[in-house]
């Protein structure tokens, strides 16, 4: 019997004993999937999904200004709302994914819609009759688009927005549930995973902000919005053409769902007392957990007034009693919505590299060697200073630090996010500098009145772009781990949407932002900060308050940071219920159909 337990313990070895199942829903052999095989199609999608995506929103701004005639402001809030939907959708795509179709299935979904959004999109700015007139006179009276042309303009940004809220929380879990945490080499390529992950965004970025901005300022919008509905196509066929390789998660019903259950089951009972021994509190048998490709979750005392859900006063009615582990799972998504608070401010920060960083580049001399320099394409020294950072960090910093504090990842996710907000300061203090500068020069040269170039390269404006890259290795990297890392095991799409949240809220306060300051320092006669002619503007001003608000944000993520606790690794507790599992083996059979009824 001992040789038949050891033949049978090395054959389950073969298969992942994370719960991750072939997209048949059958157990999958560790040997023939997932790992880094699976992760390289996953990788190769998002480096053509994001030179997709930053196409648009890198130019966007100038689109909007040149072609649709549209003031600083209003562009810049059209951008910003644009990309504030584009983070706010995955809340949705999420939700589908952990309730209903999976995350493979809601990615598949999603990416048609991306698709047909680019394809109107690209129509919008090729068709004669849908992309605006050119202007004929002098002043650009005769050459305002019509209301159709905004309609299918804008019809188009919005379903591409409805297409990447199912791709975006979706792509980098699946990415993510290629490695077993109970494997130990594969928990280690983990720890890789997302630091590679952003360095193909980034790379995808790179052509972006390079090669195709240059198609669109140079050539035209039809062939710079065509080529990357090209390459999103490409990158959909090279996903699916991984199937075969990927492991999967199933579905484990609404997350939200389960979340309420606890509140209002809590609420229900927020006189009745909470045992000390959290043993006391309802639970089901752990080997329910393991047959559903599950994780059971021992209590905390942290948040204790949700372990009131957990408190037996009656019958089991699913709103009025919880166990243990939907209590944790809740109280895991509470504990990270202060550091989803925290990231808001710094993703605020990020917004004006498409806004007004680039209106920016439109004043200064952008001439060099007879070839001139796209604005948008500074973001490319962005990207390429945050890609040289990923590497140092993975390969070299890490290794460093490590011998130092032993912890696997060198630095823990929020320390390494705080360096990255204390580089945002930084950052915003230099560019209300540069600024300053530029407007000094633009007086000297009485350009403030004609909004006349300025006799400035562009490249006073490069260590701004130098340091975001550099500020971006650290939170967002350390962003996007952080919300799938902590997450509970069955809702990891909705933690991965926590990332994207804060760059949809961030979005959207910085649209607030800017109009309400354009609009308050409008008053008793005032010229404003922000104008269409930024040689009569202060945007360095509005840059300075920036630098205020990310040090205040800095001191409220110290606190917040300081009091978090975080979550015990699934593969560590997984080892006290195997414990448990044996010792409740001969009570097993009394115990089997209460756990197949409570289970949801």
């Amino acid at each position: 019997m001992a040789a038949a337990a050891e033949e049978g313990g090395a054959i389950s070895d073969q298969y992942t004993q994370d719960g991750t199942v072939s997209l048949g829903g059958n157990p999958v052999l560790r040997s023939k999937t997932g790992g880094w095989t699976a992760c390289s199609f996953v990788v190769v999608y998002e480096v053509f999904e994001r030179m997709t995506y930053h196409s648009i929103a890198t130019n966007l701004i100038l689109y909007l200004t040149n072609k649709l005639k549209q003031g600083t402001v209003a562009a810049a809030n059209n951008v910003t709302y644009w990309v504030g939907t584009i983070w706010l959708t995955p809340m949705l795509g999420a939700y589908i994914a952990d309730a209903y179709l999976g995350r493979y299935w809601t990615f598949i979904l999603a990416s048609a819609i991306y698709l047909l959004g680019m394809f109107l999109l690209t129509i919008a700015v090729s068709v004669p009759g849908l992309k605006p007139p050119r202007c004929s006179q002098a002043n650009g009276t005769d050459c305002k688009p019509s209301t159709l042309q905004l309609a299918v303009f804008y019809i188009a940004l919005y379903i591409l927005a409805v297409g990447t809220g199912g791709t975006k929380p979706n792509i980098s879990t699946i990415g993510a549930d290629q490695f077993d945490d109970f494997d130990p080499k594969e928990k280690a390529h983990k720890l890789s995973f997302f630091n590679w992950w952003m360095f193909s965004i980034f790379f995808g970025m790179l052509f972006a902000n390079t090669v195709l901005v240059y198609i669109q300022d140079n050539v035209g919008w039809t062939l710079g919005y065509g080529l990357p509905t090209i390459g999103l196509a490409i990158s959909i066929a090279i996903f699916l053409a991984g199937t075969p390789f990927y492991r999967h998660r199933l579905p484990t019903g609404s997350p939200f769902t389960r979340m309420a259950r606890v509140i209002v089951a809590a609420l229900r009972k927020w006189r009745v007392t909470v045992p000390s021994d959290p043993k006391q509190l309802y639970e089901i048998y752990p080997e329910a957990y393991t047959k559903k490709g599950t994780f059971r979750i021992n209590s905390t005392p942290s948040l204790r007034f949700f372990n009131k859900a957990a408190v037996r006063t009656g019958p089991n009615d699913p709103w009025m009693l919880c166990t243990i582990t939907q209590v944790e799972e809740t109280k895991q998504m509470i504990r990270m919505v202060p550091i989803l608070f925290a990231t808001i401010v710094p993703s605020m920060m990020v917004s004006q590299l498409n806004t007004l960083f680039v209106k920016q580049g439109t004043t200064l001399d952008r001439g060099i060697s007879g070839f001139r320099i796209p604005p948008a394409s500074l973001i490319g020294f962005s990207t390429v200073s945050m890609l040289i950072s990923v590497v140092l960090y993975d390969r070299y910093f890490i290794k460093m630090i490590r011998r130092w504090t032993k912890n696997p990842r060198g630095i823990s996710l929020l320390q390494r996010m705080g360096i990255g907000l204390v580089f945002h300061i930084v950052i915003m203090i230099i560019a209300s500098i540069v600024e300053n500068s530029r407007l000094t020069v633009a007086k000297d040269h009485g350009l403030v009145e004609s909004g006349g170039q300025v006799p400035l390269t562009i490249f006073i404006l490069l260590p701004q772009f130098v340091l975001f890259g550099m500020a971006d290795a650290f939170v967002e990297v350390a962003k996007i781990e952080f919300f799938y890392d902590q997450a509970p095991e069955d809702m990891k799409s909705l933690g991965a949407s926590y990332s994207t949240t804060s760059y949809g809220v961030a979005n959207f306060l910085s649209s607030f932002l800017l109009s309400t300051v354009s609009r308050v320092t409008k008053k008793h006669g005032h010229r404003g900060w922000v104008l269409n002619n930024l040689n009569a503007s202060h945007i360095d001003r509005y840059y300075a308050l920036l630098a205020v608000l990310s040090f205040l944000n800095f001191i409220f993520f110290l606190l917040v940071s300081k009091f978090y606790v975080y979550r015990l690794e699934v593969s560590d507790s997984m080892k006290v219920f195997k414990e448990e599992l044996k010792e409740s083996m001969p009570s097993a059979c009394s115990k089997q159909e209460e756990s197949e009824s409570t289970v949801d």
